[in-house]
């Protein structure tokens, strides 16, 4: 199983084909948090293993986070490799890419603010106000599935 410094390193890649680095880190975020939601969905496995907590900006991987904090864009992750990830994760990445790449990072945080899982780990908090309730992959698949 690829972990989620694989991921983030394959979305770069990824968008690396497409002139669209450097990213935000908030975007790519929110791009690792749709990946995953979807494979749960698509695949019945998730891509990694690492947790996403819902922080008030949206989904983050705290992993992920402890690797590119301080940086506002980027184009590489240390300790990543694009090509632990699974073919059959490639092609869900590709399509998560395909859809959501173009957004903006602000449109993808309100996105998420929109639905469902990202909600339900964030009941009882105030908005802005800090949180790091884990958000399920059993939540993701329920709503993503019904999508």
């Amino acid at each position: 199983m690829a972990d989620v410094l694989d991921t983030a390193q394959y979305i770069l890649a990824s968008l690396k084909k497409r002139p669209k680095l450097p990213v935000t880190t908030w975007k790519l975020q929110k791009l690792v948090y749709y990946s995953q939601a979807w494979a749960s969905v698509w695949d019945d496995e998730p891509i990694f293993s690492e947790p996403i907590e819902a922080w008030a900006n949206g989904p983050v991987c705290p992993t992920l986070y402890e690797v590119h904090r301080g940086q506002f864009k980027i184009s590489q992750i240390e300790g990543g490799t694009a090509k632990s990830v699974s073919k059959v994760h490639r092609a869900t990445i590709d399509a998560v890419i395909k859809h959501y790449g173009e957004k903006s990072a602000q449109y993808l945080s309100e996105l998420t603010h929109a639905e469902d899982p990202w909600k339900q780990a964030r009941k009882g908090l105030k908005p802005g106000e800090r949180g790091s309730s884990e958000i399920t992959l059993e939540s993701m698949a329920e709503y993503y599935g019904g999508l």
